[in-house]
């Protein structure tokens, strides 16, 4: 069959099972029920803490055929999802669904178990490009992959999609009792807003500590009430493996040029006023738009209500300028947002749930005006590609991508025209993550498009000096600098599903050919 955007999907996939089809971004919306959650009730005097993960394993009764979860505040730094499946590997268990929110390079050694078939299916909502991706990609996987959004795994695990047998959560400072943050200890690493849904529906919970504080724990993001048992390490991550990815302003012409033309159309179509939230991601060339805006704001005197989404040290100084009233962080970026998030109360933490799930009663996406995102690849209909790159191979799931672009007023794509000499605008984009109705312009060094969905804004820009025309021009412009890129051939091996955030198959991935 196909869905809306007439991608072909099967009506069922093996090791998924059956599929519903993408309808629309807004086509799945209405009242919705929680999964019922098993509790184990904790007598008084009787304690958590244990000795190890082997002796955290026998209790939790690890068998064939579970699910683990895990979450990825600590990225490329982390530990703890290589202890605990090391430690599973031992026993012989076969047949593990990886439920990670994040898999970095670090998490090399998952390659391994899946050869064996030691870990057989990986659900994730932000996959780094390495060896998992590529392992995944050549088809290694017994079940495909399935690759969420930051508010699509909440939504999951709260709907019962997504069950979780037992969910292992880092956590740099915890109690004997089991009360978790992430703002103490030598791992600190801000947020634990990934984790919480886990803990709040796992049948079990397994907190995994490197600094073991004196009880109460304060001050306390995920509560005792939802935590099984504790278990102290040597260490659970290095923190410095936080900071993965540019985080600094590009220096790069065409990348400022991108962002100061962005920031120009953000301005003139009026969203530069008191009141105003933003979001940005991380990349050179997205700080350097939101460099852009912060001068905007500060020569019109705005004050922004607030601020979202990973924060980085930018957004935090943004804050301390008092350019933004509040920030609400997913996850922290770098060690200045964990210190910002641990001593500033105008910092507030959001789980993924308040963050991006389109079926709880209002995310805080919705509340977002302005959004900046970036593309792998894009076609002329505006679908976004982030999760293949030019060879097919996977590179990244959606994140909060597809969240964003449908919450905010305007959900603006900044990238170069080419990468890798090679067309950015496509007639179709090799996977679709974010569908074309809810992005609205796309900025290139050569041009801007804007969605012509969107009459308002070509209504409003219409007398502007930006250099604004129809993305079919971009497309010509850019075939004429790097030529019509070769199409890419595939099996019909389904190696990854992608999930629209509303649980709903928006694009399969499949295997490359050699």
């Amino acid at each position: 069959m196909k869905n809306i955007l007439g991608r072909e999907i099967l009506d069922y996939i093996e090791g998924y099972g059956e599929v519903r089809p993408f309808m629309g971004a807004f086509a799945n919306y209405g009242e919705r029920a929680k999964a019922s959650v098993t509790l184990r009730s904790v007598k008084p005097g009787e304690k958590k803490l244990l000795a190890n993960i082997e002796e955290a394993l026998d209790k939790v009764g690890i068998k064939d055929g579970m699910t683990l979860s895990f979450h990825h505040h600590l990225r490329n730094g982390d530990y703890v999802l290589n202890q605990v499946m090391a430690s599973v590997a031992k026993r012989g268990v076969k047949d593990i669904h990886v439920a990670a929110t994040g898999i970095f390079p670090i998490h090399e050694p998952l390659v391994e178990y899946i050869k064996k078939g030691i870990v057989t299916k990986i659900s994730v909502n932000y996959i780094s490009p390495g060896p998992v991706a590529k392992a995944i990609s050549q088809g290694l996987l017994q079940k495909p992959a399935v690759l969420m959004s930051h508010g699509g795994r909440p939504r999951a695990i709260e709907s019962g999609d997504l069950h979780i047998d037992v969910a292992f959560i880092a956590a740099p400072t915890a109690d004997a009792y089991g009360n978790l943050n992430g703002v103490g200890g030598p791992t600190a690493c801000g947020t634990l807003s990934y984790a919480v849904a886990d803990a709040f529906f796992a049948d079990k919970v397994v907190a995994v500590t490197d600094h073991l504080a004196p009880y109460p724990a304060c001050p306390i993001e995920i509560t005792q009430d939802f935590v099984d048992y504790v278990v102290q390490v040597d260490s659970i991550g290095d923190a410095n493996g936080i900071v993965s990815g540019t985080l600094t302003v590009t220096k790069d012409p065409v990348g400022l040029r991108i962002a100061k033309m962005a920031a120009q159309l953000i301005n003139e179509a009026g969203y530069i006023q008191n009141e105003m939230s933003f979001q940005t991601g991380a990349g050179g060339t997205s700080l350097a738009v939101a460099a852009e805006v912060r001068q905007f704001m500060r020569e019109k005197k705005v004050v922004g209500s607030f601020a979202a989404g990973g924060i980085t040290g930018y957004i935090v100084d943004m804050l301390n300028e008092g350019l933004f009233r509040n920030l609400f962080d997913v996850q922290c970026f770098d060690l200045q947002a964990v210190a910002s998030y641990r001593e500033n109360p105008r910092h507030q933490a959001m789980s993924g749930s308040l963050y991006g799930n389109p079926h709880d009663k209002g995310a805080i996406v919705n509340n977002l005006d302005v959004m900046i995102l970036g593309a792998t690849e894009i076609d002329t209909d505006f679908n976004v590609n982030v999760v293949t790159g030019s060879d097919g191979i996977i590179m990244g799931a959606s994140g909060g991508h597809n969240d964003t672009a449908a919450g905010a007023k305007i959900a603006i794509i900044v990238t170069n025209l080419t990468k890798g000499r090679l067309p950015v605008v496509r007639d179709r984009v090799t996977t679709v993550t974010t569908p074309g109705e809810t992005i609205d312009v796309l900025v290139t060094e050569r041009g801007i498009a804007i969605n012509p969905r969107r009459t308002d804004l070509l209504e409003k820009l219409k007398d502007s000096e930006l250099p604004i025309m129809a993305i079919e021009e971009l497309k010509k412009l850019s075939e004429n600098l790097t030529g019509v890129p070769e199409t890419i051939e595939f099996t019909d091996r389904v190696v990854a599903v992608v999930e629209y955030r509303d649980g709903t198959v928006i694009d399969v991935v499949r295997q490359p050919k050699d």
